[in-house]
């Protein structure tokens, strides 16, 4: 059985992911590369926040929040490139998710 701080933290995540928009690049994210690597949307780019929001049809500064919210889920994480974020999706909350509903 899982314990209370483990049900918590699921919580998070699917909160995190009952938004649409953060559904929506989060699915983003994970259709264009495997987790735990950077998405490539195109052969010339990674996927910043500002070529997400392109992909997503959602404001960059919309974008951002959500991008926070998600990282703040633990389901993405990121990196400064100078002026330009990269994401990515976390591959152990992947598994975690994967295990939960596996069990």
């Amino acid at each position: 059985m899982s314990n209370i701080k483990e049900i918590e933290d699921f919580a998070e995540i699917f909160k995190a992911l009952s938004n649409p928009n953060r559904l929506k690049i989060f699915r983003q994210l994970t259709a264009c590369c495997a987790p735990g690597t950077v998405c490539v949307i195109d052969e010339n780019s990674t996927a910043f926040v500002g070529e997400l929001s392109r992909h997503v049809d959602i404001a960059p500064s919309t974008v951002s929040h959500h991008i926070k919210e998600l990282k703040r889920a633990g389901l993405i994480r990121t990196r400064r490139q100078g002026q330009k974020i990269e994401c990515w999706v976390d591959p152990q909350t992947i598994k975690l998710i994967q295990d939960f509903f596996l069990r």
